[in-house]
């Protein structure tokens, strides 16, 4: 899903590719731009979403970001998840990747996941957040590029999520 936004009293769900049917597929949605006035705004939104057999994988992409009026900005919001079996072991791995992100007037560096940034406002700002989780036989991973939290405030952008069961 390459935007999700509850804030403000405004719910939304952009180019969300959707879950993979379990015998596998590729599936793909994208938009143009999004424009919600002082909100988000955004050009090229996609995600895609394919697996077969023993992998599966996801995508999501924004560019030209600007969320909560310009608190947190960013040229290009990428990410990604896999999944996959090595017989019947799964494993996991996701990144984001980040260019031209700016919060609160500071550019920011990523390299490590579950970067967490204070912004004013009671605000907080998670850069490539990452969830898995894998054991024997199934793995799951979840990759947020970016995840603005705050009263009222949840926006995630670039989620990539992907998972296995493998036999």
């Amino acid at each position: 899903m390459a935007l999700r936004a509850n804030a403000l009293g405004v719910s939304l769900a952009l180019s969300d590719s959707g879950a993979l049917p379990s015998r596998g597929g590729n599936l793909s949605t994208s938009l143009a731009s999004l424009n919600v006035l002082g909100l988000a705004s955004a050009d090229t939104l996609k995600s895609t979403a394919s697996g077969s057999g023993t992998t599966s994988q996801s995508q999501s992409s924004v560019a030209s970001l600007s969320l909560l009026g310009g608190l947190v900005t960013a040229d290009v919001v990428k990410s990604n998840s896999s999944a996959t079996c090595s017989g019947s072991q799964a494993s996991v791995s996701g990144n984001a990747e980040l260019v031209g992100l700016v919060a609160a007037g500071q550019s920011i560096t990523v390299s490590n996941p579950n970067l967490a940034i204070s912004l004013p406002g009671g605000i907080s700002l998670v850069v490539n957040e990452q969830t898995n989780s894998s054991g024997g036989n199934t793995g799951s991973m979840t990759v947020n590029a970016l995840h603005v939290k705050g009263p009222t405030i949840d926006i995630i952008v670039a989620s990539a999520q992907s998972g296995i069961t493998c036999s």
